[in-house]
């Protein structure tokens, strides 16, 4: 284990220590509000206190099992032998768990999300393509047992989707999807491609956490306006028939949002708000990211053919993850909503990065 690590879990230690003797204070006690703040912090700690305990009483065991490897009785050496093994594998497993836990972890991980799908280059075949994209991530939000929604869609002149935004709900949604974000790529034989030539098109996807109440934006009333209008989309006599679909503009970043998939004008306006929330969330993460590390901001790219994080090749049945230099040639299958041999590889390399940032 890095010096650096063993460095952290001695703090951590001491930190543990300082907290079980401030809340056994009497002055601490007495105010609720400051005991509850140390009381959950304590909690976060125990588990890796836990596990630095094990790791001392481990590496004790070796070191004792080392020593009596030298004794004049062949039983008690065989019996060291296997000791020692034992240990040396029961620490790797405890110091990989360690450095797990030391991992320092996204609190919007647990969180639902919103899924935005938008055409970008390509006209008619982008739009194609972005739906089936949304097919692909239904496809995998319905096998991992999530609940989907659909908020706005704007459908191309030949099919599939200008733009479309979906709520997905569940457990570790946004944690799962947000490697997404970005442009995707497609290449491939138009169906109107009379000669047979492969076109590339592009759309953009944007995975956003829905937010909490508790880092959610507050809202000023004198900054949105609010229109409603009638739904075109599917729904039966009623849709046409009410001004149940919802537009809110947020006047200072002008980001509109709509949503017309409920009946319930009041329900298409939660959905819109919630969304709008998220937007201006993420605008502030993003914000913050970038005065940490300019070079380090993590956009969805403008939907240029160019700016790609993954390509779709039909002629080869190949996926392409440009990040990690990852290629499958398992096309139908990923289209079908087999995404975890994409999506694991990414969340791997992730934790591998915040692991080596332990060493900084």
């Amino acid at each position: 284990m890095k010096p650096s690590i063993e460095r952290k879990l001695a703090d951590i230690r001491d930190r543990h220590e300082e907290l079980t003797a401030m809340m056994a204070d009497g002055t601490v006690t007495a105010d609720a509000a400051r005991f509850t703040r140390l009381s959950q912090e304590y909690s976060e700690l125990e588990p890796m206190v836990r596990q630095l305990n094990q790791l001392e009483k481990l590496r004790a065991d070796l070191a004792e099992a080392i020593e009596m490897m030298d004794d004049p009785d062949a039983g008690m050496r065989e019996l060291a032998r296997e000791t020692r093994d034992a240990c040396q594998q029961d620490l790797i497993e405890i110091e990989s768990e360690t450095e797990r836990l030391l991992m320092p972890s996204d609190p919007a991980d647990q969180a639902d999300a919103f899924l935005e799908i938008r055409a970008g280059t390509g006209g008619d075949e982008a739009a194609l393509f972005a739906g089936t994209l949304l097919r692909m991530y239904l496809r995998y939000a319905e096998a991992k047992g999530w609940k989907t929604e659909i908020l706005s869609e704007r459908h191309g002149e030949m099919g599939g989707y200008k733009e479309v935004i979906t709520r997905i709900a569940g457990s570790g949604v946004y944690g799962t999807l947000k490697f997404e974000s970005g442009t995707h790529r497609v290449q491939r034989v138009p169906e109107t491609e009379s000669q047979g030539r492969i076109h590339t098109s592009a759309c953009t996807v944007a995975v956003l956490p829905e937010p909490t109440e508790v880092d959610e934006v507050i809202l000023a009333r004198e900054d949105l306006r609010i229109d409603t209008y009638r739904s075109s989309g599917a729904g039966g006599q009623h849709v046409n028939k009410t001004d149940s679909a919802v537009r809110i503009t947020h006047l200072p970043t002008g980001i509109v949002v709509e949503c017309q998939d409920e009946r319930s004008q009041h329900k298409n306006k939660a959905r819109a708000m919630a969304l709008l929330q998220a937007r201006l969330t993420d605008s502030a993460r993003r914000t913050q990211v970038a005065e940490r590390a300019a070079t380090r901001r993590n956009l969805v790219g403008s939907g240029d053919r160019s700016e790609r994080i993954r390509t779709y090749n039909f002629s080869q049945g190949r996926v392409t993850d440009h990040r990690i230099d990852l290629t499958l040639y398992a096309l139908d299958a990923i289209l079908e909503g087999e995404l975890d041999g994409v999506i694991e590889p990414l969340r791997q390399e992730h934790q591998a990065d915040l692991l080596a940032s332990l060493g900084d």
